[in-house]
C-alpha cells in the first residue's frame, strides 16, 4: 500500500500596504470625524494629567511654569502620610460613604417598589413630596436639623450624615421608582399566584431583574459621599479625629499651600479609590441610568 502526499494548500498572497498618502488621508478623516470627542477628552484628561505630573515634582519646580518633572519624586506620595492622618480620613469617609450606601439601598428600594408598584390611596401625592424634597436645598434646614442631632449628643461625629440615610433618599426612590415602573406586571402577578408575598416578590423576582438601577443608585451614593464636603464640615469640622478626605485635603491644602506637588499627591490619592471603582463598574452605571430614563 502506498501512501500519497496530500497536495499542498496554496498560500495566500500577502495584502499590499495602503500607499502612505492614503493613510494619512484615513487619519485626517477619522480626527475631523471624532473632533469634538477629541477636543471633550483633552478637556476632561487635561486637569488629571497636570495632576498627575505636579505630583512627582519637587518643591522648587512645582511653583514654576515648567510642565514636565526634571526630578520624579516619588517620595511625595510617602510624605504625604508623614504630614497627614490620611489613613485615618480614609477609613472616616469609607465608613461614612460605605454605611450611607448601604442604608439607601435598604430603605429605598421598598419606598421604590411600593410607589412602583402597589396601589394605595395617596400614591401620587407621596411621589409627588418625594421630588419636592428633591428641590428642598439642604442649607434650608440645616440650623433646625443641626439642633435636633445636638440635643441626641451626636454632632462632632459623622452619625448625623449616616443615619438619616436609613429613611431614604428621595433622588435614589425617584431612580429606582422608574427603573421598576418598566417592569412588566405578568413577572409579579406569576409571583403572587404562585404564593409568593409582597417581600417575597420583591426579593426574588424584582430586585435581580434591578440589578442595573440599584448598581446605578449605589454608584451615585458612594460618590455623593465620598466627594461630599458640606456635611462632614457642619457636623464633623471640629473633630479633627472624624474628618473625610475631603475635609482634610482642605485643611493640608490650607497648611501646605506653597508645596502644590504635595497637594496634588493628596489629591490624587483621594481620586484614585473613585477612578477604580468607577472603571470596574462602569457598564452596570451606564446601563443602570440608561434603563432607567434618566437623560
Amino acid at each position: 500500500m502506498t501512501l500519497t502526499a496530500a497536495p499542498a494548500r496554496p498560500v495566500p498572497a500577502a495584502r499590499p500596504r495602503p500607499p502612505a498618502g492614503h493613510r494619512r488621508r484615513a487619519a485626517l478623516t477619522w480626527i475631523a470625524t471624532h473632533a469634538l470627542a477629541i477636543a471633550l477628552a483633552i478637556m476632561f484628561l487635561g486637569p488629571l494629567v497636570f495632576i498627575g505630573l505636579t505630583a512627582v515634582m519637587t518643591d522648587h519646580q512645582a511653583l514654576t511654569s515648567r510642565l514636565w518633572p526634571e526630578q520624579w519624586q516619588w517620595d511625595n506620595f510617602a510624605g504625604i502620610f508623614q504630614r497627614a492622618p490620611l489613613l485615618t480620613w480614609i477609613g472616616n469617609t469609607l465608613l461614612y460613604a460605605g454605611l450611607a450606601t448601604a442604608f439607601t439601598l435598604v430603605s429605598s428600594i421598598p419606598a421604590a417598589y411600593a410607589l412602583a408598584r402597589l396601589r394605595f390611596p395617596g400614591r401620587r401625592i407621596a411621589f409627588l413630596l418625594v421630588i419636592t424634597t428633591m428641590m428642598l436645598p439642604p442649607q434650608v434646614v440645616a440650623v433646625p436639623v443641626y439642633i435636633l442631632w445636638a440635643r441626641f449628643h451626636l454632632t462632632g461625629t459623622l452619625w448625623p450624615l449616616i443615619l438619616p440615610m436609613l429613611l431614604g433618599d428621595a433622588f435614589s426612590i425617584f431612580l429606582l421608582r422608574q427603573f421598576l415602573v418598566t417592569i412588566p406586571k405578568e413577572y409579579s402577578d406569576a409571583a403572587r399566584v404562585d404564593g409568593c408575598g409582597e417581600f417575597r416578590t420583591l426579593v426574588r423576582v424584582i430586585l435581580p431583574m434591578a440589578r442595573p438601577a440599584i448598581a446605578a443608585v449605589a454608584l451615585f451614593q458612594f460618590f455623593y459621599c465620598w466627594n461630599d464636603y458640606y456635611g462632614p464640615l457642619l457636623y464633623a469640622g471640629t473633630e479633627p479625629g472624624n474628618w473625610t478626605l475631603s475635609l482634610g485635603l482642605a485643611s493640608f491644602r490650607a497648611v501646605h499651600h506653597v508645596q502644590w506637588n504635595l497637594t496634588m499627591a493628596a489629591t490624587l490619592l483621594a481620586m484614585a479609590p473613585v477612578i477604580v471603582v468607577f472603571f470596574f463598574a462602569q457598564k452596570a452605571f451606564i446601563e443602570g441610568v440608561k434603563l432607567t430614563g434618566v437623560k
